[in-house]
């Protein structure tokens, strides 16, 4: 076994591999860039090395200063993680030469399955399932219009280099192949140095379900199930499960076979994933194999009680696979979430800045449930615009589906980030949203049920009732915390008010305390709009999860002071709360209400960026839809376009620029 080995990677996978090692008695080397100084996977890992400037294409990326670290350390293998030069067959072929093991599979493998376009004519000659599409090279945006018109509307074009969403493209008619072409390929070109796309039949209702390969190199092969991963947004995965609630157990079973004979054809060792697509009738058609770790990999992991990592090292030390097909079992149900920062109320647009408050709930099993939190920052920390936005992966396993959704909707409910936007509202709705818990899944359901993007969610009369005990609880708490100081002037009366009114976003909830004293712990009962309920809570000022009970429910909530009340957050709700007496609520309907700013005549920067172009010019006539200028952030490419037709009379910025979140891009008459 190996004694030392060195992470090619930053973040939430280097810190998820260093606890691994640590647990195997293996030391580790961290690499970091000047923004990873003070990252966490540098401070866990047993020695750091520093590789260069921020920019992964000159850090990260650069394989000469990974394998210069191992030299320089001493470290005998490399775990490449998930990205960067996880899947370069040059990298892995080149520690070869210089006698470092690459934790992962042969160049052989990497080359026949990295590249998407030669997987699949490789599967087309193993016998596998594999989607129409046009598998040549594509000259030019004419010839994509003539092999999309062949195959048929609509059409998936795809970097062949791609991943993680980069690179890709539907287009649903000529004009869409045109500019789908042009960004899949600059995308392309900027994200893997490799501008090739091809195009093939995108299926209409789609699942993205994946198979979890393992492999060694005495020839024994297995499969450890799958994992549904069809909530997607822009291509790019945000919650995925084990097992996935559409498959049965022909299917499963046709799936793995399939998968492990992929594996054994090209010879895979190390652990692997072959991605499918699924369609209504289960009918699956392979779409790449990622010869790498997954980001998803947590939820096998629970599902198995198999370390994919432990694996992995084992197997690139020569160690035979010691388990059997007929050995691994599915148990239960897990659920990741991927917390990213970005604005969910801003089209997701990505978030930087940083973490002035970073507190994940416990990890850990209570009960039937585990907690698991895959992260690699902490508070204080600073998410950079240098590379993926993810935060953390949030994961629960329990018996049952719905028991691991509720667990997840809890865990989600006490996570707390502060200081930058993040897309936790969104994952908490997306946790009892009816359709999502009955598994009626497709990797279209985020832009079919969310069609205008995810807007602030207004609660309905039983989430107001939980809002407004929320609420008051909190204000009771800090009037009792007030009344007991030590210097107060004057004494506390003792008498406590009897009617309450809570507002809650722009209702008004009446609330009637039944009990006259506050007692700490909050132990009360009130009557919400005519409705007794108990409300419990340890509760205390200053803390930002309040947890508790309101007529005997479980209830998990984010509370923080705003002007004259406070906000609370829970289960994707984000609501202003505000306490008065009666007479107060009387006039505070009275109020006028501010409106914000007029910005329809300006084109903002809606995320911190760099401009990639600019597409008019001053005095030009633009009609709608037309784009108007490209801003790149955290590795993806956005395009914006005018919603309406107009003129445009003055451009503030221009191509190379950085600019920060709503600034002026360029102004219309």
């Amino acid at each position: 076994m190996f004694k030392k080995i060195l992470i090619a990677n930053r973040g939430e996978i280097a810190c998820r591999v260093i606890k691994t090692a640590r647990r195997m008695g293996i030391s580790t080397v961290a690499v970091y860039s000047d923004a990873d100084r003070d990252a966490l996977h540098v401070e866990m890992a047993d020695e750091a090395v520093h590789i260069g400037p921020a920019a992964a294409s000159e850090s990260y990326l650069v394989a000469e200063k990974i394998i210069a670290a191992c030299k320089a350390t001493g470290a005998e293998a490399v775990h490449p993680g998930y990205g960067f030069l996880s899947e370069r067959a040059s990298f892995c072929a080149e520690l070869e030469k210089q006698g470092i093991v690459f934790i992962g599979p042969k160049p052989k493998a990497i080359m026949a399955m990295g590249d998407k376009i030669e997987s699949k004519k490789f599967a087309n000659a193993a016998g596998v399932s594999t989607v129409p599409g046009h598998l040549g090279v594509i000259e030019d945006a004419a010839h994509a219009e003539v092999i999309a018109g062949g195959i048929g509307y609509p059409v998936m074009i795809k970097a062949s280099a791609g991943g993680g969403g980069k690179g890709m493209r539907i287009a649903w008619n000529e004009a869409e192949v045109r500019d789908g072409f042009e960004r899949a390929r600059s995308e392309a070109k900027s994200s893997f140095g490799d501008d090739r796309v091809f195009i093939e039949k995108f299926i209409v209702e789609p699942r993205h379900i994946e198979i979890q390969v393992l492999a060694d190199a005495h020839g024994n092969v297995v499969y450890l199930g799958e994992r549904e991963c069809s909530i997607q947004r822009r291509n790019q995965k945000v919650a995925e499960e084990a097992p996935s609630p559409f498959l049965d157990e022909k299917t499963r079973k046709a799936m793995g076979e399939q998968s492990v004979a992929l594996a054994r054809a090209v010879d895979y060792q190390s652990a692997g994933t072959v991605e499918f697509i699924v369609d209504r009738d289960r009918n699956f058609y392979f779409l790449e194999m990622n010869t790498r770790l997954q980001v998803e990999h947590p939820v096998t992991e629970l599902v198995t009680g198999i370390d994919l990592v432990e694996q992995m090292i084992r197997v690139a030390a020569g160690e035979p696979l010691a388990l059997a097909q007929e050995e691994i079992r599915l148990d239960g149900w897990a659920i990741e979430s991927r917390l990213y920062a970005e604005d969910p109320y801003r089209n997701f647009l990505p978030s930087i800045g940083r973490l002035t408050r970073y507190r994940p709930p416990a990890e850990g099993r209570t009960g039937n449930v585990t907690v698991r939190n895959d992260t690699g920052v902490f508070e204080g920390a600073e998410i950079s615009m240098y590379y993926d936005p993810m935060i953390a992966k949030l994961c629960t396993w329990a018996p049952t589906r719905l028991e691991a959704i509720e667990a997840m909707g809890q865990a989600l409910d006490g996570f707390v980030v502060d200081g930058i936007e993040h897309n936790v509202p969104f994952l908490s709705a997306l946790m009892k949203h009816p359709r999502w818990r009955e598994g009626r899944l497709s990797t279209g359901f985020i832009a079919e049920e969310y069609p205008d993007g995810f807007a602030p969610m207004k609660p309905d009369r039983t989430e107001e009732a939980v809002l407004a005990a929320i609420a008051l609880s909190a204000s009771l708490i800090e009037t009792n915390r007030r009344e007991r100081f030590a210097d107060r002037l004057r004494a506390a009366s003792g008498a406590l008010r009897e009617h309450w009114v809570v507002k809650t976003g722009d209702s008004h909830v009446a609330v009637q305390l039944l009990d006259g004293l506050v007692t700490i712990p909050f132990d009360m009962e009130m009557a919400i709009e005519g409705e007794n309920n108990s409300v419990v809570t340890d509760w205390r000022p200053g803390d930002p999860v309040w947890s508790g009970k309101v007529g005997g429910r479980d209830i998990i909530a984010q509370i923080r002071p705003v002007l004259n009340g406070v906000r609370i957050d829970w289960q994707g709700l984000s609501v202003t709360a505000k306490v008065f007496s009666p007479r107060h609520a009387e006039l505070d309907r009275l109020m006028p209400v501010k409106l914000p700013p007029d910005t329809s005549k300006l084109l903002l920067c809606p995320m911190p960026g760099l401009v990639v172009s600019i597409a008019v010019a001053e005095g030009q006539e633009v009609k709608a839809g037309e784009t108007l200028a490209i801003v790149e952030a955290m590795k993806m490419e956005n395009v914006l376009r005018a919603d309406r037709d107009l003129v445009v009379s003055k451009i503030n910025a221009a191509a190379g620029e950085s600019l920060a979140v709503d600034a002026v891009i360029m102004e219309f008459a």
